[in-house]
């Protein structure tokens, strides 16, 4: 693989500085040309550029010369295409090995950069899986999102966070596999509840040696695995023979687990005869949207459905849309045997080659035709017509309440990124910072961010430094979202100073009345950012629909009870209220379960753990004499003085 880098010398006015980059295709063209006289006949990746350096198009090609010239006759492409050669002024290439490896490396990039004339996949959010661990004696079973780095077998993907959990508490009736902690499971005395109500055999106080612990953990492997019917057969042989032996006892408990193994199955509502191991993709178009439903089969079970809605230009063909969709939906997730579509892709033997090599073994891309597998993605298709139905009637509904925005804080036009803001603690301890986002697409989560208030004191503070960190007050509010606000805007200054990137808000809104506004705006001030600031105010008593609202340079106002866009505001300032609260409770409840040996610079975790081993707990980490620190494994003499310091030196 090989890089290359082509610019095209930018224009300069009479004082040297650049010409605008407006969009100009002529330049276009002409940086084009440049590029497709020096590249090769070779497969590779090619990457469209504009005048500030941002990433426009990712494309691959069997031929970079071919495919790259064909953008030198714009008067034969799309208007999307058009747009994007006008734009662009350098080009950047990668050549590969073969178009396989350029179609895996084009998913990737696209995915990475997100370029803006690109087909590209949205709120691709990490899938849950079960995992059962392999790096213990006992091993665990527990519910696993993001990379596979722990060891252990991994069974999914499952749609939702609710099928991984139903799935697992008939695995544990089933199995009586442990789903603890190895802390809790090493300080075990006694059984506990679990073994109680029959969901866990209780290895960790010997109820059952490993031999037999790992038979259990082998059965559910089995069954996770693809052979159910050979566990639950096994399962009604063993009922019998405790019925016929007279253990009525054994066979009771046999047949709970039977059941809960038959629970899993009764949930799986549609369900095909050899699709072990599938994804069913689907794609239903209308008004220039497109939803794509994904039907997930594992282990001869349907493992539930996500939908998905990809931005792409109204001119994108079913077949580009579902070619991209693929590329980048499989780009860090390993692709099953068999692949179902909906619609034929140009490229599907291309297709199958790169997702065959990403997983190791061969994958098929199918387009069923008739049979049982048609009826299905005809059922999936139904379903992301259904979904795209409800996502545009939902669309035009926000944008109803987007325009009732514009035309009440009297912006240039409707919004098309919100940011709310709250503060979340209780008497400044624990405080959190939150930002939600909303848009014509409804709530962004995906964008939604939290801040962990920094420098926090009882009381401020005297600082000799200006340029110090200001320390907040307990319970100072306005400091509290200064911070947040000050944080949030810096770093977008930094990221994209010319607001392009589509990450900057078109209006921000305050939880709060006139000192939060005040506060908001003197960081806003500082900055250099000018941005449609309003801030909410709750109603006498915090009646809901009394709120008050609160604009620079404008008089406060309020709004009929009844105007529907106050309840868009208020769903929006609740959100953000929710959002902060769950940030705050969660910092609470770690901080609950923290140890004072946490707080100690320079000491990690495995620094930690000798310590907490050798003296028993952290009041006797804390009482120990500086001879008796260095006595641990690991602790030289200057860590040992540190942690002295750190318990007796403070004010």
């Amino acid at each position: 693989m090989s890089t290359s880098d082509f610019d095209l010398d930018s224009p300069t006015d009479a004082t040297g500085a650049p010409a605008a980059t407006a969009p100009n295709i002529e330049r276009g063209v002409a940086a084009i040309q440049a590029v497709v006289k020096t590249l090769p006949d070779a497969p590779g990746v090619y990457r469209m550029l504009d005048g500030e350096d941002q990433v426009l198009y990712v494309g691959k090609a069997g031929s970079l010369k071919k495919r790259v010239a064909s953008y030198t006759q714009p008067a034969r492409v799309s208007h999307r295409i058009f747009r994007m050669i006008s734009e662009t002024r350098r080009m950047e290439i990668v050549t590969t090995q073969s178009e396989v490896e350029a179609l895996l490396l084009e998913s990737n990039l696209i995915k990475r950069l997100r370029p803006r004339f690109n087909i590209l996949l949205r709120d691709d959010k990490s899938f849950p899986f079960i995992l059962i661990r392999g790096d213990h004696a006992f091993p665990q079973l527990v519910k696993h999102r993001g990379g596979r780095n722990r060891p252990g077998d991994y069974f999914g993907p499952f749609a939702s966070a609710g099928a991984v959990d139903r799935t697992l508490t008939a695995l544990q009736k089933a199995f009586l596999i442990r789903n603890c902690s190895d802390a809790i499971f090493n300080a075990r005395s006694r059984p506990c509840l679990q073994y109680q109500i029959k969901r866990c055999a209780a290895p960790c106080v010997g109820k059952i040696d490993d031999t037999a612990y790992a038979q259990l953990v082998d059965a559910a492997r089995a069954f996770l695995g693809g052979r159910s019917r050979q566990v639950q057969d096994q399962m009604v042989a063993a009922m019998e023979a405790a019925s016929a032996n007279l253990d009525f006892e054994s066979a009771a408990r046999y047949r709970d687990r039977i059941r809960a193994l038959t629970s899993i199955q009764a949930r799986q509502d549609i369900n095909v005869d050899g699709l072990d191991d599938a994804d069913l993709i689907a794609l239903h178009s209308e008004g220039g949207a497109s939803c794509i439903q994904v039907f997930f089969f594992r282990a001869g079970g349907n493992y539930g459905n996500r939908a998905y809605f990809p931005s792409h230009d109204k001119s994108a063909t079913a077949a580009d849309v579902l070619a991209a969709f693929i590329g980048q939906f499989y780009d860090d997730k390993q692709p099953p045997r068999q692949v179902l579509i909906s619609h034929a892709l140009g490229e599907s033997e291309l297709v199958a080659e790169a997702l065959s090599l990403k997983a190791g073994r061969r994958v098929e891309v199918r387009h069923p035709q008739r049979g049982e597998k048609r009826k299905l993605i005809d059922h999936a298709a139904t379903n992301a017509r259904d979904a795209l139905a409800r996502r545009l009637a939902e669309s035009a509904s926000q944008r109803r309440h987007l325009n009732a925005l514009a035309e009440l804080f009297e912006l240039d036009k409707p919004p098309e990124r919100i940011e709310v803001y709250d503060n979340s603690h209780i008497q400044g301890s624990n405080a959190i910072g939150a930002m939600i986002v909303a848009g014509p697409e409804g709530f962004r989560k995906t964008a939604y961010r939290r801040f962990n208030i920094r420098n926090v004191a009882a009381r401020p503070e005297s600082q000799s430094d200006d340029n110090a960190p200001e320390i907040i007050e307990a319970g100072d509010d306005f400091a509290m979202m200064r911070q947040v606000l000050s944080r949030r805007f810096a770093r977008a200054l930094k990221e994209d100073p010319a607001r392009q990137g589509g990450e900057w808000p078109d209006l921000v809104l305050i939880d709060g009345g006139a000192g939060q506004l005040s506060a908001a705006r003197a960081v806003l001030v500082e900055l250099g950012v000018d941005l449609p600031l309003v801030a909410i105010a709750k109603g006498p008593e915090r009646n809901a629909g009394r709120e008050r609202f609160f604009m620079p340079d404008r008089a406060p106002f309020s709004l009929d009870p009844g105007a529907p866009a106050l309840y868009f505001l208020q769903r929006l300032r609740d959100e953000a209220h929710r959002f902060a609260i769950e940030g705050h409770r969660a910092r609470r409840a770690k901080a609950m379960a923290g140890s004072p040996v946490d707080d100690i610079e320079g000491i990690g975790a495995k620094r930690k753990k000798a310590l907490l081993l050798h003296f028993g707990s952290a009041r006797a980490v804390a009482a120990a004499r500086v001879e008796d620190l260095e006595a641990v494994e690991g602790i030289s003499s200057a860590v040992a003085r540190r942690i002295y310091a750190h318990f007796h030196e403070r004010g």
